[in-house]
């Protein structure tokens, strides 16, 4: 008995010295391919889980993802959750998956109204959800109320997909003073323009989730479109990279030498994506 309790104390320094790596995506393979970005967040997060960081993610549960092929099950002791938008009251509700041949697990936000449709952004029609802007601060705030709930602070938080626009601005703002965010550093990854529509104006007064965030700290986000979510994550990310060889051409020049941050851009989808392991190992121990 006493060789287990040594076991379990080596066990938990191991675990004490690891790095965590929050990595928040719309979409991942295998739950939800979108782009080809999908594959790459799945591989991000077996080679961080691999390169000797602990790891988790978290990405909507929408209507499409197959519960039972995937096998969610509810996270009951984050059960409670309520997320505030525009003093409306949203319940959310968590659930699990471990990623197939990896050891870490997957965190799916769920909310009846908002995600269990048979579609993601556009009816069957092809017809742009007019709740698209309250879905996307539903999600934002409700991955940072998840992680505060978790009490586990991340060292890196690496945002991909124009749904996590507003987390790095959130992070860098809204929860500024929030402890379990003090020491994360942000990646946003600026992927391919994959919506042509346009987001209401009230996309900007929903985004502001507190006191902490102005109107003046959501300008990047002004033009309300694709191009427009991926301009304010860059904007207020601690590292970029670009995650396609299909860019908005005015995001590539306005992001691919930004002085203070890293930049990392496409090398290509069969990349072994060392550089970004590198990346997150700088910037962890800064």
């Amino acid at each position: 008995m006493a060789g287990f309790g040594v076991r379990l104390n080596l066990i938990d320094r191991i675990m004490l010295n690891k790095k965590r790596i929050l990595f928040i995506a719309n979409e991942m393979s295998p739950y939800l391919e979108l782009t080809e970005f999908s594959e790459i967040v799945n591989k991000l997060a077996i080679k961080a889980n691999d390169g000797g960081f602990e790891v988790r993610c978290i990405m909507p549960r929408f209507g499409v993802i197959n519960e039972r092929r995937h096998r969610l099950h509810e996270v009951v002791r984050l059960s409670g959750i309520n997320v505030t938008v525009e003093n409306d009251d949203f319940p959310l509700q968590i659930k699990v998956a471990s990623l197939p041949n990896a050891r870490l697990q997957v965190y799916f936000l769920d909310n009846e109204d908002l995600f269990r449709r048979k579609f993601i952004f556009h009816d069957d029609q092809e017809k742009w959800f007019e709740d698209n802007a309250l879905r996307t601060v539903f999600f934002c705030k409700g991955a940072l109320e998840t992680v505060k709930k978790f009490g586990w602070p991340p060292d890196i938080i690496h945002c991909s997909g124009w749904m996590t626009g507003l987390i790095p601005a959130y992070i860098k703002q809204a929860y500024k003073k929030e402890p379990v965010f003090s020491n994360a550093k942000v990646v946003f990854t600026i992927g391919q323009n994959t919506f042509e529509e346009k987001f209401k104006k009230d996309l900007l007064t929903k985004a502001i989730i507190n006191t902490n965030i102005k109107d003046k700290d959501l300008e990047p986000f002004k033009d309300l479109n694709n191009a427009a979510l991926f301009r304010g994550g860059a904007t207020y990310a601690d590292a970029i990279s670009f995650g396609s060889d299909i860019i908005d051409k005015k995001l590539v020049s306005e992001f691919s030498s930004v002085k203070g941050k890293k930049v990392i851009p496409f090398n290509g989808w069969d990349s072994d994506l060392t550089e970004y392991l590198d990346l997150y190992n700088e910037l962890a121990s800064k």
